[in-house]
């Protein structure tokens, strides 16, 4: 049988030795699943039926599984348990948003975000529990991290938004709960089996990762041979004030992340996104769009303004900096002056943030 690989030991937690058990046939990528049929004398093809029944079908029981053998039913029940998550709570926004609070296997909470739009149903789904980054202007950041998710896990969410708005997925984002690339291996796990065509058949370019820019990471995903999509949490172009509202990135240099998108862009041949999160008198100040250009200008990027969204915790003070959101006023002219200086830019439209599930608001716990 196949060694698992363990769950990533991130800052501040020690996963339980039970949990890979606890999580079952969920804590496997696509080519794991091969391996695990190979070592049961299985034909690889069981394993794109596995992905199917579990991801494309959604389903919850092994019995289900008609078109395996009884044999291999009965031993993936024994050794390997097929965990759905528990939904906890259903929220919807008068804008349509829809927003999950679902319990995993091991009593863990995490939300996840369905977005409608026309023909387009977006998915934000969380890759860790909580988040180690610990960003001033988060909810999450302030819950700290639990444990990061499985690739099953992921998907699941995915499987369960589906199912509640009886569409198909189009468009799927790592911007939930939890940094992706501190979860690298199950986060490119998971988007493989979400555009594996046995699995939810997304195009790659639709699937996105959205990152505060982990250097290391970074570099491994620019080598990737799939077309996901990258999303750079920037938030400011100024070192002192991105080290003040994103503390766990202090001795990440700049100007390191720069050469990295750069490299990005060459070898990858596809821009990257940057996301500023507007907060007055912090990151909308003349100083900070002057360094936005600078920064931004030869990476030929697209540059996503999100208007802060208030939580409790981003009410208060956090350090030294008061947040507050950038006015409507402000943020137009932040766009006019971006737009001048040949950078592609957009004011991010918030959904669902009257139900706490725009950016910036989820937390994941039970009340």
């Amino acid at each position: 049988m196949p060694v698992l690989p363990p769950l990533p030991d991130d800052p501040g937690t020690q996963p339980s030795s039970s949990l890979p058990n606890m999580i079952g046939i969920k804590r496997y990528s696509a080519l794991q699943l091969q391996d695990l049929m190979h070592a049961w004398g299985q034909p690889t093809f069981r394993a794109q039926q596995l992905v199917q029944w579990l991801y494309a079908h959604g389903a919850r029981s092994y019995q289900d599984m008609i078109n395996l053998p009884a044999v291999l039913r009965g031993r993936l029940e024994h050794d390997e348990p097929l965990i759905t998550p528990e939904l906890l709570k259903r929220q919807v926004s008068r804008d349509g948003t829809r927003k999950y609070l679902l319990r995993l296997a091991d009593g863990a909470c995490v939300e996840t975000v369905g977005i409608p739009e026309d023909n387009r149903l977006t998915v934000c789904f969380s890759t860790q529990v909580g988040c180690a980054m610990a960003c001033t202007f988060c909810a999450t950041g302030a819950l700290g991290l639990t444990r990061s998710l499985a690739a099953g896990e992921m998907v699941d969410q995915l499987v369960m938004v589906a199912q509640d708005f009886d569409r198909r997925i189009t468009n799927a984002v790592a911007m939930g709960e939890g940094e992706p690339f501190a979860n690298y291996d199950a986060t490119l796990a998971a988007l493989r089996l979400m555009n594996s065509p046995h699995g939810l058949g997304i195009g790659a370019r639709h699937l996105t990762i959205s990152t505060c820019g982990l250097l290391e990471p970074l570099g491994r995903f620019s080598a990737e041979p799939e077309q996901f999509t990258l999303a750079v949490s920037l938030h400011s172009a100024v070192q002192t004030t991105r080290d003040k509202i994103m503390p766990t990135l202090a001795k990440q240099p700049l100007r390191d992340l720069h050469t990295a998108l750069t490299a990005y862009k060459e070898n990858t041949g596809r821009r990257p996104s940057l996301e500023v999160t507007l907060i007055n008198g912090v990151t909308d100040t003349p100083t900070e769009i002057a360094a936005l250009v600078d920064f931004g200008r030869d990476l030929h990027c697209h540059v996503n303004l999100i208007l802060l969204n208030g939580t409790k915790e981003t009410k208060k003070e956090k350090g030294a900096i008061a947040q507050t959101p950038t006015s409507p006023v402000r943020s137009k002219a932040i766009v006019a002056q971006l737009t001048k200086a040949g950078i592609e830019c957009s004011i991010r439209r918030s959904r669902g943030s009257d139900i706490d599930g725009a950016c910036g608001q989820l937390v994941g716990l039970p009340e």
